[in-house]
Protein backbone atom coordinates (compact mmCIF):
# COMPACT_ATOMS: atom_id res chain seq x y z
CA UNK A 1 0.00 0.00 0.00
CA UNK A 2 1.01 3.81 -0.83
CA UNK A 3 0.22 5.86 2.07
CA UNK A 4 -2.95 7.94 1.20
CA UNK A 5 -2.61 9.74 4.01
CA UNK A 6 2.04 10.37 4.09
CA UNK A 7 0.74 14.13 4.40
CA UNK A 8 -0.01 13.42 8.28
CA UNK A 9 3.59 12.30 9.12
CA UNK A 10 5.91 14.33 8.79
CA UNK A 11 10.15 14.03 7.28
CA UNK A 12 12.60 15.83 9.61
CA UNK A 13 15.30 15.40 6.97
CA UNK A 14 12.99 16.17 4.35
CA UNK A 15 13.79 14.96 1.26
CA UNK A 16 18.03 14.35 2.17
CA UNK A 17 18.71 11.04 1.27
CA UNK A 18 22.42 9.37 1.66
CA UNK A 19 24.04 8.48 -1.24
CA UNK A 20 24.19 4.71 -1.73
CA UNK A 21 27.60 3.48 0.14
CA UNK A 22 27.33 7.10 2.43
CA UNK A 23 26.43 7.56 6.14
CA UNK A 24 23.94 10.85 7.38
CA UNK A 25 24.37 11.63 11.10
CA UNK A 26 20.56 11.43 11.83
CA UNK A 27 20.72 11.36 15.98
CA UNK A 28 24.09 11.76 17.69
CA UNK A 29 26.12 8.98 17.24
CA UNK A 30 23.73 7.23 15.15
CA UNK A 31 24.09 7.51 11.64
CA UNK A 32 22.27 6.42 8.30
CA UNK A 33 23.36 4.10 5.53
CA UNK A 34 21.19 3.08 2.58
CA UNK A 35 21.64 -0.41 0.17
CA UNK A 36 20.22 -1.21 -2.77
CA UNK A 37 18.17 -4.15 -3.22
CA UNK A 38 17.22 -6.45 -6.21
CA UNK A 39 13.61 -6.01 -6.28
CA UNK A 40 10.94 -3.46 -6.45
CA UNK A 41 11.44 -2.38 -3.19
CA UNK A 42 14.61 -1.11 -4.51
CA UNK A 43 16.58 -0.55 -0.91
CA UNK A 44 17.17 -1.10 2.85
CA UNK A 45 18.32 1.11 5.59
CA UNK A 46 20.52 0.17 8.03
CA UNK A 47 22.23 1.99 10.88
CA UNK A 48 25.33 2.42 12.56
CA UNK A 49 25.83 3.56 16.23
CA UNK A 50 28.72 4.66 18.21
CA UNK A 51 29.94 2.25 20.42
CA UNK A 52 32.64 1.47 23.19
CA UNK A 53 33.39 -2.12 24.11
CA UNK A 54 35.45 -3.57 26.46
CA UNK A 55 37.87 0.07 26.55
CA UNK A 56 37.36 -0.66 22.71
CA UNK A 57 36.07 2.54 20.54
CA UNK A 58 34.19 1.30 17.45
CA UNK A 59 30.38 0.85 15.88
CA UNK A 60 27.38 -1.28 16.19
CA UNK A 61 26.04 -1.98 12.73
CA UNK A 62 22.25 -2.49 12.58
CA UNK A 63 21.10 -4.77 9.85
CA UNK A 64 23.34 -5.27 7.11
CA UNK A 65 21.56 -6.48 3.21
CA UNK A 66 21.50 -8.86 1.36
CA UNK A 67 24.92 -10.90 -0.07
CA UNK A 68 25.81 -9.89 -3.45
CA UNK A 69 29.45 -8.40 -4.74
CA UNK A 70 27.53 -4.41 -5.08
CA UNK A 71 26.42 -4.37 -1.25
CA UNK A 72 29.76 -6.18 -0.02
CA UNK A 73 31.84 -3.67 -1.90
CA UNK A 74 29.23 -0.43 -0.55
CA UNK A 75 30.47 -1.97 3.34
CA UNK A 76 34.40 -2.12 2.14
CA UNK A 77 34.58 1.85 0.86
CA UNK A 78 32.62 2.45 4.07
CA UNK A 79 35.54 0.63 6.41
CA UNK A 80 37.86 2.32 4.01
CA UNK A 81 36.20 5.77 4.46
CA UNK A 82 33.86 6.32 6.70
CA UNK A 83 34.52 4.96 10.16
CA UNK A 84 37.20 7.02 11.58
CA UNK A 85 39.49 4.22 11.11
CA UNK A 86 37.85 2.27 13.89
CA UNK A 87 36.54 -1.06 13.69
CA UNK A 88 32.82 -2.85 13.46
CA UNK A 89 32.37 -4.56 17.33
CA UNK A 90 29.01 -5.96 17.15
CA UNK A 91 26.56 -6.88 14.80
CA UNK A 92 22.63 -6.26 15.57
CA UNK A 93 20.33 -7.79 13.09
CA UNK A 94 16.10 -7.07 13.66
CA UNK A 95 14.87 -10.49 12.30
CA UNK A 96 15.62 -12.98 9.84
CA UNK A 97 14.35 -11.76 6.21
CA UNK A 98 17.57 -11.73 3.39
CA UNK A 99 18.15 -8.19 3.30
CA UNK A 100 18.45 -7.53 7.03
CA UNK A 101 20.88 -10.78 7.93
CA UNK A 102 22.49 -11.65 4.89
CA UNK A 103 25.48 -10.66 5.30
CA UNK A 104 26.09 -11.45 8.54
CA UNK A 105 28.26 -14.09 8.03
CA UNK A 106 30.28 -12.11 6.16
CA UNK A 107 30.64 -8.95 8.84
CA UNK A 108 31.42 -10.99 11.67
CA UNK A 109 34.06 -13.17 10.34
CA UNK A 110 35.09 -9.95 8.65
CA UNK A 111 35.62 -7.95 12.09
CA UNK A 112 36.56 -11.05 14.14
CA UNK A 113 40.10 -9.90 14.96
CA UNK A 114 43.35 -9.75 17.11
CA UNK A 115 41.23 -12.18 19.15
CA UNK A 116 38.13 -10.22 19.51
CA UNK A 117 34.62 -12.08 18.45
CA UNK A 118 32.40 -9.23 16.45
CA UNK A 119 29.22 -10.96 17.13
CA UNK A 120 25.70 -11.55 15.81
CA UNK A 121 22.59 -10.20 17.86
CA UNK A 122 18.80 -11.58 17.24
CA UNK A 123 16.24 -13.07 18.64
CA UNK A 124 16.77 -17.15 19.26
CA UNK A 125 13.63 -17.20 16.86
CA UNK A 126 15.00 -15.54 14.44
CA UNK A 127 18.71 -17.02 14.54
CA UNK A 128 16.90 -20.47 14.11
CA UNK A 129 14.39 -19.85 11.44
CA UNK A 130 17.32 -18.00 9.50
CA UNK A 131 19.33 -21.05 10.00
CA UNK A 132 16.98 -23.60 8.57
CA UNK A 133 15.91 -21.00 5.43
CA UNK A 134 19.28 -21.03 4.37
CA UNK A 135 19.81 -24.56 4.66
CA UNK A 136 16.37 -25.27 2.68
CA UNK A 137 14.53 -22.89 1.35
CA UNK A 138 10.48 -22.40 3.23
CA UNK A 139 8.65 -20.40 2.65
CA UNK A 140 10.00 -18.62 -0.10
CA UNK A 141 10.37 -21.38 -3.22
CA UNK A 142 10.28 -24.57 -4.22
CA UNK A 143 7.83 -27.30 -3.65
CA UNK A 144 5.97 -27.16 -0.66
CA UNK A 145 6.16 -23.41 -1.30
CA UNK A 146 4.52 -24.28 -4.62
CA UNK A 147 2.09 -27.05 -2.99
CA UNK A 148 1.04 -24.46 -0.29
CA UNK A 149 0.51 -21.76 -2.98
CA UNK A 150 -1.63 -23.63 -5.22
CA UNK A 151 -3.97 -25.55 -2.91
CA UNK A 152 -4.73 -21.12 -2.22
CA UNK A 153 -5.76 -20.84 -6.09
CA UNK A 154 -2.23 -19.93 -7.63
CA UNK A 155 -2.49 -22.64 -10.01
CA UNK A 156 -1.01 -20.81 -13.07
CA UNK A 157 1.52 -23.29 -14.54
CA UNK A 158 3.97 -20.97 -15.30
CA UNK A 159 3.79 -19.40 -12.20
CA UNK A 160 3.85 -22.62 -10.24
CA UNK A 161 7.28 -23.52 -12.17
CA UNK A 162 8.44 -20.20 -11.03
CA UNK A 163 7.68 -20.51 -7.63
CA UNK A 164 9.05 -24.48 -7.77
CA UNK A 165 12.51 -22.98 -9.11
CA UNK A 166 13.18 -20.73 -6.36
CA UNK A 167 13.84 -23.56 -4.17
CA UNK A 168 17.28 -22.15 -3.61
CA UNK A 169 16.17 -18.55 -2.91
CA UNK A 170 16.34 -17.86 0.53
CA UNK A 171 20.16 -19.11 0.14
CA UNK A 172 21.28 -17.31 -2.57
CA UNK A 173 20.88 -14.38 -0.47
CA UNK A 174 21.74 -15.52 3.34
CA UNK A 175 24.53 -18.66 2.16
CA UNK A 176 25.51 -19.17 5.52
CA UNK A 177 24.41 -17.76 8.75
CA UNK A 178 26.85 -17.07 12.01
CA UNK A 179 27.14 -20.53 13.99
CA UNK A 180 27.21 -18.48 16.97
CA UNK A 181 24.68 -15.47 18.45
CA UNK A 182 23.92 -13.32 21.43
CA UNK A 183 20.20 -13.97 22.15
CA UNK A 184 17.91 -10.62 22.44
CA UNK A 185 14.92 -10.48 24.41
CA UNK A 186 12.03 -8.24 25.07
CA UNK A 187 12.48 -5.59 27.27
CA UNK A 188 16.60 -5.91 27.03
CA UNK A 189 18.32 -2.74 27.39
CA UNK A 190 21.64 -3.02 25.36
CA UNK A 191 24.06 -0.68 25.86
CA UNK A 192 25.58 0.97 22.78
CA UNK A 193 28.27 3.10 24.02
CA UNK A 194 27.14 5.39 26.33
CA UNK A 195 23.65 4.93 25.19
CA UNK A 196 21.03 2.11 26.47
CA UNK A 197 18.60 0.91 23.89
CA UNK A 198 15.78 -1.21 24.76
CA UNK A 199 14.29 -4.41 22.89
CA UNK A 200 10.90 -4.21 21.82
CA UNK A 201 9.61 -7.49 20.37
CA UNK A 202 7.06 -7.51 17.16
CA UNK A 203 5.20 -10.22 15.96
CA UNK A 204 3.53 -11.10 12.74
CA UNK A 205 6.46 -10.24 9.99
CA UNK A 206 9.07 -12.16 11.39
CA UNK A 207 8.82 -14.93 14.15
CA UNK A 208 10.50 -12.53 16.86
CA UNK A 209 11.07 -9.46 15.37
CA UNK A 210 13.28 -7.17 17.42
CA UNK A 211 12.99 -3.17 17.34
CA UNK A 212 15.63 -0.96 19.22
CA UNK A 213 14.23 2.21 21.25
CA UNK A 214 16.43 4.34 23.11
CA UNK A 215 14.55 7.18 25.80
CA UNK A 216 17.54 9.43 25.48
CA UNK A 217 17.80 9.98 22.10
CA UNK A 218 13.67 9.67 21.74
CA UNK A 219 14.72 7.42 18.98
CA UNK A 220 13.21 4.02 17.43
CA UNK A 221 15.12 1.99 14.68
CA UNK A 222 11.63 -0.10 13.57
CA UNK A 223 12.86 -2.28 10.99
CA UNK A 224 9.92 -3.67 9.36
CA UNK A 225 7.74 -3.63 11.86
CA UNK A 226 6.43 -0.11 11.37
CA UNK A 227 7.40 2.06 7.80
CA UNK A 228 6.31 5.03 6.84
CA UNK A 229 5.03 4.22 2.96
CA UNK A 230 3.97 1.04 2.57
CA UNK A 231 2.17 -1.37 4.92
CA UNK A 232 4.48 -4.11 6.12
CA UNK A 233 4.27 -7.94 4.95
CA UNK A 234 2.87 -10.49 6.84
CA UNK A 235 2.07 -13.32 5.64
CA UNK A 236 0.70 -17.19 6.56
CA UNK A 237 3.70 -19.21 4.63
CA UNK A 238 3.30 -23.10 3.93
CA UNK A 239 5.51 -24.16 7.34
CA UNK A 240 2.42 -22.70 9.84
CA UNK A 241 -0.58 -22.87 7.32
CA UNK A 242 -3.44 -21.76 9.48
CA UNK A 243 -1.31 -19.75 11.06
CA UNK A 244 -3.24 -16.28 12.04
CA UNK A 245 -0.18 -13.31 12.27
CA UNK A 246 -2.21 -10.44 11.11
CA UNK A 247 -3.48 -10.49 14.98
CA UNK A 248 -0.29 -10.65 16.10
CA UNK A 249 1.05 -7.72 13.82
CA UNK A 250 -1.52 -5.47 14.92
CA UNK A 251 -0.53 -6.41 18.62
CA UNK A 252 2.74 -5.56 18.21
CA UNK A 253 1.92 -2.52 16.87
CA UNK A 254 -0.33 -0.94 19.42
CA UNK A 255 2.45 -1.93 22.00
CA UNK A 256 4.43 0.73 20.22
CA UNK A 257 1.85 3.70 21.29
CA UNK A 258 3.46 4.04 24.87
CA UNK A 259 6.20 5.22 23.07
CA UNK A 260 6.55 9.29 22.88
CA UNK A 261 4.46 10.40 20.09
CA UNK A 262 7.19 12.73 18.72
CA UNK A 263 9.49 9.63 18.58
CA UNK A 264 12.02 9.92 15.97
CA UNK A 265 11.34 6.45 13.78
CA UNK A 266 14.31 4.91 11.37
CA UNK A 267 12.12 2.91 9.31
CA UNK A 268 14.37 0.15 7.18
CA UNK A 269 12.36 0.82 3.91
CA UNK A 270 11.26 4.89 3.60
CA UNK A 271 12.59 8.18 5.29
CA UNK A 272 13.26 8.80 8.52
CA UNK A 273 9.77 9.93 10.22
CA UNK A 274 7.96 11.22 13.28
CA UNK A 275 4.15 10.57 13.46
CA UNK A 276 4.65 6.97 15.56
CA UNK A 277 0.62 7.42 16.68
CA UNK A 278 -0.57 8.42 13.71
CA UNK A 279 0.89 5.29 11.62
CA UNK A 280 0.02 2.91 14.05
CA UNK A 281 -3.20 3.87 13.46
CA UNK A 282 -3.26 4.36 10.15
CA UNK A 283 -2.20 0.48 9.33
CA UNK A 284 -4.74 -0.70 11.83
CA UNK A 285 -7.57 1.19 9.52
CA UNK A 286 -5.65 0.03 6.26
CA UNK A 287 -6.06 -4.09 7.25
CA UNK A 288 -9.76 -3.13 8.75
CA UNK A 289 -10.43 -1.92 5.15
CA UNK A 290 -9.21 -4.72 2.88
CA UNK A 291 -10.58 -7.32 5.91
CA UNK A 292 -14.30 -5.39 5.06
CA UNK A 293 -13.30 -5.58 1.25
CA UNK A 294 -12.62 -9.87 1.76
CA UNK A 295 -15.39 -10.22 3.94
CA UNK A 296 -17.71 -8.29 1.04
CA UNK A 297 -15.85 -10.66 -1.62
CA UNK A 298 -16.65 -13.42 -0.16
CA UNK A 299 -20.32 -13.07 0.73
CA UNK A 300 -20.34 -12.41 -3.16
CA UNK A 301 -19.36 -15.55 -3.52
CA UNK A 302 -17.05 -17.90 -2.38
CA UNK A 303 -12.79 -16.86 -2.47
CA UNK A 304 -9.63 -18.51 -2.70
CA UNK A 305 -6.42 -16.25 -1.39
CA UNK A 306 -5.60 -15.96 -5.24
CA UNK A 307 -9.16 -14.50 -6.22
CA UNK A 308 -8.33 -11.56 -3.47
CA UNK A 309 -5.24 -10.45 -5.08
CA UNK A 310 -7.02 -7.85 -7.08
CA UNK A 311 -9.24 -7.09 -4.04
CA UNK A 312 -6.19 -6.43 -1.47
CA UNK A 313 -3.09 -5.12 -4.53
CA UNK A 314 -4.69 -2.95 -7.21
CA UNK A 315 -1.79 -2.92 -9.01
CA UNK A 316 0.06 -5.43 -11.21
CA UNK A 317 2.46 -7.52 -9.27
CA UNK A 318 5.66 -9.54 -10.48
CA UNK A 319 6.70 -12.97 -9.03
CA UNK A 320 8.68 -11.82 -6.31
CA UNK A 321 5.58 -9.27 -5.22
CA UNK A 322 2.81 -12.00 -6.13
CA UNK A 323 4.30 -14.70 -3.26
CA UNK A 324 4.50 -11.94 -0.82
CA UNK A 325 1.07 -10.81 -1.78
CA UNK A 326 -0.59 -14.36 -1.61
CA UNK A 327 1.10 -14.96 1.66
CA UNK A 328 -0.70 -11.78 2.67
CA UNK A 329 -4.10 -12.59 1.37
CA UNK A 330 -3.88 -16.02 3.04
CA UNK A 331 -3.44 -13.99 6.37
CA UNK A 332 -6.46 -12.02 5.42
CA UNK A 333 -8.81 -14.59 5.19
CA UNK A 334 -7.37 -16.53 7.90
CA UNK A 335 -7.77 -13.96 10.28
CA UNK A 336 -11.24 -13.49 9.20
CA UNK A 337 -11.63 -17.06 9.21
CA UNK A 338 -10.24 -17.41 13.14
CA UNK A 339 -12.57 -15.02 13.90
CA UNK A 340 -15.31 -17.33 13.01
CA UNK A 341 -16.68 -14.52 10.18
CA UNK A 342 -15.64 -17.06 7.18
CA UNK A 343 -15.57 -20.83 7.00
CA UNK A 344 -13.48 -22.34 4.45
CA UNK A 345 -13.60 -25.52 2.29
CA UNK A 346 -11.61 -27.52 -0.86
CA UNK A 347 -13.31 -27.18 -3.67
CA UNK A 348 -13.48 -30.09 -6.25
CA UNK A 349 -9.52 -29.10 -7.31
CA UNK A 350 -8.40 -29.16 -3.83
CA UNK A 351 -8.56 -24.93 -3.65
CA UNK A 352 -9.66 -23.56 0.01
CA UNK A 353 -12.21 -21.28 -1.03
CA UNK A 354 -13.65 -18.77 2.01
CA UNK A 355 -17.22 -17.88 2.35
CA UNK A 356 -19.87 -16.03 5.18
CA UNK A 357 -20.05 -18.66 7.85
Amino acid sequence: MANPNEHQLSYPLGDTLPERGQLLEVAPGVLWVRMGLPFALDHINLWLLRDRQDGIEGWTIVDCGVTNDSTQSAWERIFAEALDGLPVLRLIVTHMHPDHIGLAHWLTQRWSLDGRTCRLWISGSDWNAARMASQQTTGFGGEAAAAFFASHGLIDPAAQAKVRARGNYYASMVPQVPGQYRRLLDGQAVDVGSRSWRCLVGYGHAPEHISLHSPDLGVLISGDMLLPRISTNVSVIDLEPEGNPLPLYLASLDRLRVLPADTLVLPSHGKPFRGLHERVAQLHAHHEERLADLLAACQASPCSAADALPVLFRRELDLHQTTFAMGEAVAHLNALWHRGLLRRERDAAGVWRFSLA
